[in-house]
């Protein structure tokens, strides 16, 4: 007569899995990263040649240049192209984190979908402001680090409702940015390491760690 072994154990930590899984956005994909990573770097690669083809050798030529008609014509290009790395990025964490969840056999859109959504716009929105009040006000010196800073603040605050390593990029993030407040000439340096080389990093720590193992 077989008898079946019960382990408290294992009946603890399925329901923590339960618990976590019906509180916090699991779906979100590590490529969804990577891509953002890529994108980011190309849309700084172009700011670049952007400047230069303004007549500014540096990029601390170029933030220290207010009011010139060079600078307010180019102004709308850099928006056009942040903006589009910014449109790209999110197609792309929908994209892939909605092909996750699919793969996985769950839900995209629930209520931790939706707090996940609330607590990353706040800040997001916030310093997204700021920093139209800074271009619009021709303080171009801070852009970068206020940026960086608001995007990890935005991330610290949403990293509760997803995995956990969301939470370590958004201190990266706000690390990055301060470093750009202090170092202003290589503010676009700064940019490019913190939207795009580590979003490529911790995108490829998050796909190895969730995903390429299932």
């Amino acid at each position: 007569m077989k008898t079946n072994s019960i382990n408290p154990n294992e009946d603890l930590q399925t329901i923590r899995e339960i618990m976590e899984r019906s509180s916090k956005f699991l779906s979100l994909s590590g490529l969804s990263g990577i891509f953002a990573g890529v994108c980011a770097s190309i849309g700084a690669l172009v700011a670049w040649v952007f400047i230069l083809e303004s007549g500014h050798i540096r990029y601390d030529e170029f933030i220290h240049s207010p009011g010139s008609s060079s600078i307010s014509g180019i102004g709308f290009y850099l928006a056009l192209d942040a903006l589009l790395v910014l449109g790209l990025a999110v197609i792309g964490a929908v994209y892939f984190s909605l092909r996750n969840a699919r793969k996985a056999g769950q839900l995209f859109w629930t209520i931790s979908t939706r707090r996940l959504l609330v607590h990353l716009m706040i800040p997001l929105v916030s310093g997204g402001i700021f920093t139209l009040i800074l271009v619009l006000r021709n303080n171009m010196e801070l852009v970068a680090s206020v940026m960086l800073i608001f995007y990890g603040l935005s991330l610290v605050n949403a990293g509760k409702f997803t995995l956990g390593e969301i939470h370590y990029l958004g201190l990266t993030e706000i690390v990055i940015g301060l470093l750009a407040g202090v170092f202003i000439h290589q503010g676009l340096l700064f940019w490019t390491i913190g939207f795009g080389l580590i979003h490529i990093i911790y995108g490829t720590v998050m796909y190895y760690r969730h995903e390429r193992i299932k």
